[in-house]
């Protein structure tokens, strides 16, 4: 996969997920709200907005995590206009979870960068029956 290509593709799922959250947070909330713990779904939708992006550009880890929790804290901001309310836990959990999406976002990268080194052949492996011999006395 070429840099454009995952660079593309990470805006993409990172924009995807930003629209989810978006729509999750703001529009009016249903009678008894969603099942569980509201602060556990705020870590959970930040942490899968950071790791696809920083998995596939793990060069802008900081600038993702940055705008991630800007973000977060733009959401907190706008609820009151929507009929929603603004918590500094939210915000904080959303920091939180975007933090933990980002490291386990390097920790993938660093991972599969390792594993596709070790998947490629060597210099002289797969050049054909020439190159498999060794050569000397």
């Amino acid at each position: 996969m070429t840099h454009r290509t995952r660079r593309l593709l990470a805006v993409i799922l990172t924009l995807a997920v930003a629209i989810i959250l978006a729509l999750a947070t703001l529009l009016p909330m249903p009678a008894g709200g969603p099942p569980g713990s509201d602060k556990l779904h705020h870590l959970l939708g930040f942490a899968a907005l950071t790791l696809p992006a920083t998995v596939l550009v793990p060069r802008r880890a900081l600038l993702i995590l940055g705008l991630a929790v800007a973000y977060g804290g733009l959401i907190e901001i706008v609820q009151p206009w929507v009929g929603r309310h603004r918590e500094l836990a939210d915000w904080i959990a959303d920091a939180a979870g975007a933090g933990i999406g980002s490291v386990l976002g390097l920790a993938a990268a660093s991972w599969g960068a390792r594993g596709f080194r070790r998947l490629r052949p060597g210099p002289l492996e797969g050049a054909g029956p020439q190159a498999s011999r060794k050569s000397g006395p």
